[in-house]
């Protein structure tokens, strides 16, 4: 492995290709006329495995540099920054390519069973969605993460009402106000912080918060306040999150997967501006805000706890997993400490990607509930699915000495399947041994032992509290969905249904079978978030391209 990654080359050139390449998909499929939908769903697949094989390629890349220079940094226009637009690529901004990457592919493969044929432009909505959250991850100044959060919104909207009905309609609205109004308040952050400081390019701006004068600087932390409104209000955060349960449970299955990377990209927003501008180091300024995104933290995780206790349905409870996620991230980064940091970063991979498993398996749950005579019909805001299946009986092998029936019958090879993966995100959502979501639950739970204070006491008992809760709900939907003594017809899958969803929960599992390296690579990522010096003096010291240009028949 190690020999492979010293063949890797300089990619800092390639920085900017995961935004240019969905960006050209979109644009040509833009020109292929619906009726030719296979061509439009072969360029997206391959334009989603070309990304995902690029953003691990930058991954080890970065990785491979030493920690003092593991950036890469690509001016767009050729200016100096701040002159400039610029795209920084650091371990962290790698880790999130590669999870929206996976995320995407997971969802698209879903969706190219079934779903994309509900509703018109689905793949070119879903390459700008892809771009959208590239350039989130990727973008060195507020302006332009402005630019690719509406990006990403804007599709997102229409992604949200593909299949149609009035559920859709009706979350939708929601959705659609409550982001809009957050885009304001982040457009009055982004405003206000410019006019203090002269500058909206990240870096230059933790580089003259110390110049800031004393008169000035509450007017900065109302703007910093108003900006972290918004990304709190993306990232699910109570109570500025009544919206996420309704639009993800009427979503369709590989939309709503989809959307399990959102709330992330307002996590990373706030994470990276909080560390890069209100480092320890910042004077009066110094982690500004950390108690409110400690307590809001909290709040949030006993919010999504208490909601997935409650809820009725799978799809309730991967929603407010999502929630729950937030929650428990936001407080964890709010402690500003490098090995609580390293966890819930392992944490933030491992949660992505089971949330997202969960939300593929809630449709196949719910198709083979619901199975009835020939066909079934699953009905989620008007938009009815078939799914074909078995009508012969199943013979009755589980019997007692009288030959009576045990609880349950025989279970066919598809519902086996989903009762093991089910199983394991269950495991993985709940954090137990032996999976991802303990490891990252454990790292944290250890760094908390040594904060000595009540928040982190506190936290240290919701983790412990929300898991065992979340285990309850699922393993309650668990015996409902799979112990039941009702005869049932197999129930049929696409290879392209489980293809996906293997492809998530297996990735849990190497993380959790390589845990040694990725927490090292989790530490060092949290390292340098807390030394944001290294950040600063990379985008600073960037130079332009010297470009020679020569005349044919004019000496140089």
């Amino acid at each position: 492995m190690s020999t492979f990654v010293n063949l890797i080359p300089d990619m800092s050139q390639w920085i900017v290709a995961p935004v240019l390449l969905p960006l050209a998909t979109a644009a040509l499929m833009l020109l292929i006329k619906e009726r030719h939908r296979p061509i439009k769903s072969t360029i997206n697949l391959v334009s989603t495995l070309a990304g995902l094989t690029l953003s691990v390629l930058l991954l080890l890349w970065v990785n491979k540099q030493p920690a003092a220079s593991a950036y890469g940094i690509y001016l767009a226009s050729n200016w100096q920054a701040p002159f400039g637009i610029v795209l920084v690529l650091d371990r962290l901004s790698a880790m999130m390519l590669v999870l929206a990457n996976m995320v995407g592919l997971a969802s698209l493969s879903y969706a190219l069973t079934r779903w994309h044929h509900a509703g018109v432009q689905f793949h070119v909505l879903f390459q700008l969605q892809l771009m959208g959250l590239y350039g989130a991850f990727l973008t060195g100044d507020l302006f332009n993460l402005f630019v690719f959060f509406e990006v990403l919104l804007a599709a997102s909207y229409g992604l949200l009402l593909h299949g149609g009905g009035s559920a859709r309609v009706r979350a939708g609205l929601h959705y659609v106000a409550v982001n809009l109004l957050a885009s304001l308040l982040f457009l009055i952050g982004v405003a206000v912080i410019y006019g203090v400081t002269g500058t909206l390019n990240m870096a230059d701006i933790a580089q003259k918060l110390l110049l800031t004068p004393a008169s000035d600087r509450g007017l900065l932390h109302a703007g910093a306040a108003i900006l972290a409104l918004a990304f709190l209000t993306k990232a699910a955060v109570w109570p500025l999150n009544f919206w996420l349960p309704g639009a993800y449970t009427t979503a369709s299955a590989p939309v709503a997967a989809l959307f399990a990377i959102l709330t992330k990209v307002g996590i990373y927003s706030v994470l990276r501006l909080w560390t890069l501008c209100f480092p320890t180091a910042a004077g009066d300024s110094a982690l500004f805000g950390a108690d409110a995104l400690v307590w809001g933290g909290i709040a949030t995780l006993i919010f999504g706890a208490i909601g997935i206790l409650a809820a009725s349905s799978v799809r309730r409870i991967a929603a407010f997993s999502i929630i729950t996620s937030s929650g428990t991230l936001i407080a964890a980064f709010g402690f500003s400490d490098i090995a609580l940091g390293s966890g819930a970063l392992f944490y933030l991979a491992s949660s992505t990607l089971s949330g997202c498993a969960l939300f593929l398996l809630v449709e196949l749950l719910e198709r083979a509930r619901q199975i009835s005579g020939h066909h079934a019909s699953i009905d989620h805001g008007h938009d009815t699915l078939h799914a074909f299946v078995d009508t012969e009986p199943m013979p009755d092998t589980n019997l007692d000495d009288d030959e009576k029936v045990l609880v349950g019958r025989v279970i066919p090879a598809a519902l086996a399947f989903l009762g093991m993966n089910f199983a394991i995100a269950t495991v993985i959502i709940a954090g137990l041994p032996p999976l991802s979501g303990f490891i990252s639950k454990l790292t944290m739970l250890q760094a908390l032992i040594d904060l000595h204070n009540t928040a982190g006491w506190t936290l240290f008992a919701l983790l412990i509290v929300s898991g065992l809760l979340a285990a309850m709900a699922l393993m309650r939907q668990g015996i409902r969905h799979f112990w039941s003594s009702q005869e049932r017809p197999s129930l049929r899958m696409h290879a392209l249904e489980t293809l996906p969803i293997m492809l998530l929960l297996g990735t849990c599992i190497l993380l959790a079978a390589w845990g040694e390296p990725v927490l090292s690579y989790m530490h060092a990522t949290a390292e340098a978030l807390h030394q944001p010096q290294g950040y600063i003096d990379a985008v600073m010291a960037a130079q332009p391209v010297d470009k020679i240009v020569t005349i044919e028949g004019i000496a140089p």
